[in-house]
């Protein structure tokens, strides 16, 4: 692995020439040679029509082989337009990345592979590949040179214009859309963005007057918490001009924006009632009621739920709080600090919106108290939470940050993260060190993984530290553990030491259920127990349920920040877009004894 980049990028074109070769005759041994034996692949829709990882060299060979039976791939090479094969360090370890271009029978993608030496001191081995699709042949996105032309209503004088036509798309007078995205945030507008390129008739709804209210309507000083460069929404990067920490009302202005300008079918004030499938007609049949009372019908195929990883406030019981007669709300209830000026509040929780809430109460002159229910992690926002982001900064263009991104299996994200996370702790140290002086109980992620893998599993359970920590290390903001809490009284909580914390307000930080419970509710328990859990990462190596087919037909989710919706949204896009065209394979619901396909469609829609 010695010598320059041509000496590099000598050494991967060799390797795919191989690979290519040994996939071409369905040759396991010829494959697996060419793995380590703690080797990766993962393949994101372009030879498997999902999102898969195969660990180990045995399973990998064999896998490749029999996906590569179907979708045909060919012409791997090196890709002279993204960022030259370079030597990295993935992991903790050296490699070679290189990211090469190829073709199925069906489209264009994108991969990463990462070469190693191994033990005996052979020729470099694939240790990681990703394959991904890029577009789908004879229905290429609708950008660049390809870009729509206009011709009709720019010549046309006595013809509908542009707005007559945007209008009568979004009216939905006489049909139905194929996709119907439930959300109007990061998610739903990702989503929607990619399948509107994709040719794909698409609405979202969403409960709120304005797009962006998700966002504007959330409490007076937040900001996102990490950097700009790393939440583009597709097609549209934010500009140059923008700060690194995107306050929540400019974010929520330019979902507005966004979705004008990418003629994105947008009903506001909408409710999602609920819905029922029809599997011999392949579509759903969906209550909808609008702003004004009506309501309205209607069958699309798709249903793309894009209400956050989580959508349904988490009230837990806790005992005797009914007996306080101050003003208890839930985090997703808070807004402005201005009516607690001078007086005393309890935050429940010591997760991102507890600590900011506390920090917004007590700038805006309330006396608080953060009340912690379990250990929590606590990193700060500069530099140690933007660790994960490095690549970002690099020099690859964001196109290829995101596919480098997307080629991180499972098991090297997690060594990465835990490398990450005692990186933070050292970085953190007096900060922690601080924390813990003043009876704050510390937690650094199931092995250590840290704060990004809470996130992946459990939706929160840390905080970025933008000022909170330091008050609470000061006294500025008092700390309570829960187990303290002996009853709450009606004018504040009653300590099992006798004394009684006084309150005006108690605010319960205590996150969101998880999207089976908005499942449930909306399609039923019979359709939420056949999907199953979503989110987190259960026996396997990627997000259950996440960007992928369900096992109910028809059903989809996204969610994530806004990194994750503008990656994934592109693969998921592609999979409605075949499944529109018939190209999906049977996938099999084993939920059922009697097993059954869904999710297929056989005539082109």
């Amino acid at each position: 692995m010695s010598g320059g980049n041509e000496d590099i990028q000598a050494v991967a074109a060799h390797w795919l020439g191989r690979f290519e070769a040994a996939l071409s005759r369905g040759d396991e041994a010829g494959l697996r040679d060419l793995f380590r034996d703690d080797s990766h692949w993962r393949d994101v829709v372009a030879l498997t029509w999902t999102i898969d990882t195969v660990s180990g060299g045995d399973a990998l060979a064999r896998a490749l082989a029999s996906s590569a039976a179907s979708a045909r791939p060919s012409g791997f090479a090196v890709d002279p337009k993204r960022t030259v094969p370079r030597r990295v360090r993935r992991a903790g370890s050296e490699t070679i990345e290189a990211i090469f271009a190829f073709e199925t029978a069906q489209g264009r993608g994108s991969g990463v592979v990462r070469l190693a030496g191994d033990a005996a001191g052979g020729a470099p081995r694939a240790w990681t590949l990703l394959t991904a699709l890029d577009e789908l042949k004879g229905h290429e996105e609708h950008v660049g040179k390809s870009r729509p032309r206009g011709d009709a209503y720019s010549r046309d004088f006595r013809g509908p214009n542009w707005l007559d036509l945007r209008k009568a798309a979004m009216a939905y007078e006489d049909h139905d859309p194929a996709v119907l995205v439930v959300g109007g945030g990061q998610a739903g507008l990702a989503i929607a963005a990619r399948l509107t390129q994709l040719q794909v008739d698409t609405l979202i709804i969403d409960r709120w007057p304005r797009i962006g209210d998700n966002w504007r309507h959330r409490y007076h000083a937040l900001t996102l918490h990490n950097q700009v460069q790393v939440n583009h929404m597709p097609y549209m990067p934010f500009p140059s001009t923008w700060p690194t920490y995107i306050p929540k009302d400019k974010l929520a202005g330019w979902f507005e924006a966004y979705a004008e300008a990418m003629e994105l079918n947008c009903w506001t004030g909408t409710e999602f009632e609920g819905g029922r499938y029809d599997a011999e007609e392949g579509r759903w049949s969906v209550t909808l009621r609008r702003a004004d009372g009506s309501r309205r019908t209607m069958h699309p195929r798709h249903i793309v739920m894009a209400t956050g990883a989580s959508d349904l406030p988490a009230l837990p019981r806790i005992p005797t709080l009914d007996a306080f007669r101050g003003t208890v709300l839930h985090s997703s209830q808070y807004r402005d600090p201005a009516e607690w000026k001078g007086r005393k509040a309890l935050v429940i929780g010591t997760g991102t919106s507890g600590h900011d809430i506390a920090q917004d109460l007590q700038s805006g002159g309330a006396e608080v108290t953060i009340v912690q229910r379990s250990p929590t992690l606590v990193v700060n926002v500069e530099p140690s939470a933007q660790l994960p982001y490095a690549l970002y900064d690099e020099g690859p263009s964001l196109e290829d940050c995101d596919l480098i991104t997307v080629a991180t299996p499972l098991a090297l994200s997690r060594r990465t993260h835990q490398m990450l996370t005692e990186q933070a702790k050292n970085l953190d140290q007096k900060l922690l060190d601080g924390l813990e002086r003043r009876g704050f109980r510390l937690d650094f992620g199931d092995d250590g993984t840290g704060w990004q893998f809470k996130y992946l599993t459990r939706g929160g359970g840390y905080y970025f530290n933008v000022g909170c920590s330091e008050l609470i290390v000061e006294g500025k903001v008092g700390l309570m553990q829960y187990a303290d809490i002996d009853a709450f009284v009606a004018d504040g909580a009653r300590l099992k030491s006798g004394a009684t914390v006084a309150a005006d307000l108690v605010v319960l930080a205590t996150g969101y259920k998880g999207q089976e419970a908005l499942v449930s509710k909306l399609f039923g328990e019979v359709v939420a127990a056949r999907v199953g859990p979503i989110w987190g990462f259960g026996d396997g190596q990627e997000l259950r349920n996440m960007f992928m087919r369900t096992p109910h037909p028809g059903l989809w989710f996204i969610a994530g920040s806004l990194a994750q919706c503008r990656i994934y949204s592109k693969y998921l896009g592609l999979q409605i877009k075949a499944s529109e065209l018939g190209l999906l394979p049977e996938a099999v619901d084993t939920t059922n004894a009697e097993a059954r396909p869904v999710g297929a469609r056989s005539v082109m829609a």
